[in-house]
């Protein structure tokens, strides 16, 4: 197991109007699994090649197991990548295909034949070690690239979206298989993806960039529950956070002719934004039908049935809202319903996008 650290990295690629990484920090504990996620464009995949050492930054520095390694060659920084493509060579078998990496450094052949059992025997691929890639499912392919990195024994494993070529139910089995790795081997896994599912279900923290900026990085649900701005709160969940415009009115926001109340730290920070436009946030599950006082009125214009809920979506004066509901709740199209946010399911925004009340978990830029 390694720290990595990198220490304000820069990187920016010649035709462009602006860093794919600006300023970028970040401390990962060693034996961590973070996972760097964000939209196309964000930066994520350039911090991921600086730690591997495919990409040079401009400015700034990496540091695996305190030693800096910023100018030192990728076969030199003891890490292990696997990709979006398995890369597998289709005319060697999987038992050669997991041993080739340790031949180019001349590993002595008993050794080899350890490590590939090793792995063979924790990835479940000890009846395919004589097939050849053509003759192997996906999920089974992608098993066979993440043996080749763990055949190397690296400080750190890189994973750059490893499960994107795969169909949805593949992907799900393989998160389990991944995160049963990252327990048995207590390893450094450092993992991107623009799949935020991916991002809350396998990370032990996720850092969340925004062109080229670090935004937040914290465990996955503090991130969820509490973002530290409007980016980060639109970006995690699906379907998203409901947005609003809104005007502060003592401890709530009015939406038009609603109004919403705030409870706890979100209450009194309020109080300094009196009369202030402000962007009132509310995620679907956490919006309710209800006629009480205050709610905003609006009408069911369609629904989606998912098996374990439905979500309807109703449009009022502020526009278009998703709600989170039980299956069987009848709820006809057309009708006109109230929306309150639940208790503590309020999140307010200033003119800067910053969330009003919340704490101040590790965030670069806004």
């Amino acid at each position: 197991m390694s720290a990595v650290r990198l220490d304000r990295l820069t990187k920016t690629y010649e035709g462009q109007d602006r860093p794919a990484l600006s300023e970028f920090s970040l401390d990962i504990a060693p034996g961590e699994f973070l996972v760097l996620v964000g939209p196309s464009g964000c930066g994520k995949s350039t911090a991921l090649r600086s730690i591997a050492g495919l990409e040079v930054p401009d400015a700034g520095s990496v540091w695996i197991g305190g030693r800096d390694v910023t100018e030192v060659p990728p076969r030199d920084r003891n890490i292990a990548m696997v990709f979006q493509n398995y890369a597998l060579y289709p005319h060697m078998t999987v038992y050669d295909n997991l041993a080739f990496g340790l031949k180019l450094r001349k590993t002595p052949k008993p050794e080899i034949d350890e490590r590939v059992k090793e792995a063979a025997a924790l990835l479940g691929l000890d009846g395919y070690l004589e097939r050849k890639p053509k003759a192997l499912s996906g999920g089974e392919r992608q098993r066979v690239a993440l043996g080749r990195a763990l055949v190397r024994r690296p400080d750190v494993f890189l994973f750059d979206e490893p499960l994107s070529n795969l169909d949805a139910q593949l992907r799900v089995h393989m998160r389990a298989e991944l995160h049963k790795l990252h327990q048995k081997l207590d390893a450094t896994m450092i993992y991107v993806t623009h799949d935020q599912v991916e991002a809350m279900t396998l990370g032990d923290r996720i850092a969340v960039l925004k062109a080229g900026v670090l935004q937040q990085v914290d465990a996955p649900l503090t991130v969820y529950e509490r973002p530290v701005n409007k980016f980060v709160a639109g970006f995690l969940g699906s379907p998203s956070m409901n947005f609003v415009e809104a005007v502060v009115d003592g401890t709530a926001v009015r939406v038009g002719e609603a109004r919403w109340t705030a409870e706890g730290a979100l209450a009194a920070a309020l109080s300094a934004h009196a009369g202030a436009k402000v962007t009132a946030g509310v995620r679907p599950e956490h919006l309710a039908l209800s006629d009480a006082p205050g709610a905003l009125r609006g009408q069911i214009e369609f629904s989606e049935v998912l098996g374990a809920e439905r979500l309807l979506y109703v449009q009022t004066a502020a526009g278009r809202l998703g709600v989170r509901v039980a299956p069987h709740q009848k709820s006809a199209i057309g009708a006109n319903v109230g929306l309150l946010p639940e208790a503590g399911g309020l999140r307010v925004f200033d003119a800067a996008d910053l969330a009003i009340g919340a704490a101040a978990p590790a965030v670069v830029g806004a």
